[in-house]
């Protein structure tokens, strides 16, 4: 029997209760499916900060890249100033664990209400690969002349050879993987950005020659917004930078129903990965029992499939969609749903 060794960091607000469903649900499929697991317990996040000042140690990340993966609830606290936890928790884990793709699955589940009219499961469903270590996230640039009338802010966008590369080929390879319409998009401005998307233009054409059995296509990232509400059956697979891949997602993520559903992955095909629902702390809704616990259920899903436990994440996604076509869950909404956040987790766990 397989043993795997997984992270739990719950996190804040709401984010400790949609994880405790998602175990609960890792607990069903793994005697289903026969593999065990230990998970150890991390409590980064904003009550660790406000007590002890910490927001990610190095040992803790030394001690992630012995594990199989990481399950994260959520990471935002009312109470710390925006920006510390964000970079100090989430951009710290993704950059020093090298998790250079974020994926992004964009799936509309039966019975699930989407404001996009006359367009229903078999027109939503595609994913965004998205660049996770680059781009305007690094960090790059400066203020000159900060609180004066000559104020200069600036903010650079780094884009590597390397860094493109890997991220065009992992999607490439993603796209044959999922084997559905073959299609591969690169999102991005080639038109404005015309230093950095010329470097993933080229990229793209000549990884794409590698790859005579995938269709190629291109779209500025104006228009993909306006494809992905119009017409999103034509997308299979995104590839973008990583500030267009932020502002896609979430639209996708309204597309199929809302953040209560939309489950994300930060991947390092050759380390340690980080699964997560996409929403964040929702601390108005902490303790209330009633926030949606599916997209924390969706990540794990995505969990147990990277760690190639596919059976078992084929199982979760099974039991997920019977549970919605049951009907007894009435919407994505916190407080609407017609079921605590509990009973949901038991209800896809009785359905494993």
């Amino acid at each position: 029997m397989k043993t795997y060794r997984l992270g739990e960091i719950p996190g804040d607000g709401t984010g400790p209760e949609v994880v405790r469903e998602g175990l609960k649900v890792l607990e069903a499929v793994s005697k289903k499916s026969g593999f065990s697991y230990t998970t150890i317990f991390y409590p980064f996040g904003g009550e660790h900060y406000l007590k002890t000042g910490e927001t990610l140690p190095d040992s803790a990340i030394e001690e992630f890249k012995q594990l199989d993966a990481l399950y994260l609830g959520a990471i935002g606290h009312p109470e710390v100033k925006p920006g510390i936890l964000e970079r100090g928790i989430l951009l710290k884990l993704r950059f020093s664990l090298d998790q250079y793709i974020n994926l992004r699955p964009v799936k509309l589940y039966p019975r699930v209400w989407t404001p996009l009219k006359d367009k229903g499961p078999e027109d939503i469903d595609f994913v965004v690969v998205r660049e996770n270590t680059e781009g305007l996230y690094v960090g790059a640039g400066g203020v000159l002349h900060r609180g004066t009338p000559h104020e200069v802010a600036t903010q650079e966008s780094i884009n590597t050879r390397r860094g493109v590369e890997r991220c065009i080929r992992f999607a490439f390879e993603f796209t044959r993987k999922r084997n559905k319409n073959n299609k591969l998009t690169l999102c991005g401005k080639t038109n404005v950005l015309t230093y950095a998307f010329d470097l993933w233009e080229r990229t793209f054409q000549e990884v794409a020659q590698e790859y005579p059995d995938i269709k190629t296509d291109y779209a500025h990232v104006d228009a993909t917004t306006m494809w992905m509400v119009k017409n999103p059956e034509w997308f299979d697979v995104i590839v973008t930078d990583n500030m267009f891949g932020d502002i896609i997602t979430d639209l996708g993520a309204m597309i199929q129903g809302g953040m209560g559903i939309a489950a994300g992955g930060n991947i390092n095909p050759e380390g340690v990965s980080m699964f997560e629902p996409i929403g964040g702390s929702a601390p108005k809704y902490t303790g209330k029992n009633m926030i949606n616990p599916l997209a924390a259920i969706s990540a794990l899903q995505m969990l147990l499939s990277h760690i190639g436990e596919e059976e078992a994440a084929q199982k979760v996604e099974e039991a997920l969609i019977k549970a919605l076509e049951s009907g007894k869950i009435k919407s994505m909404s916190a407080g609407q749903m017609g079921l605590t956040t509990s009973e949901v987790g038991n209800l896809i766990a009785s359905l494993v």
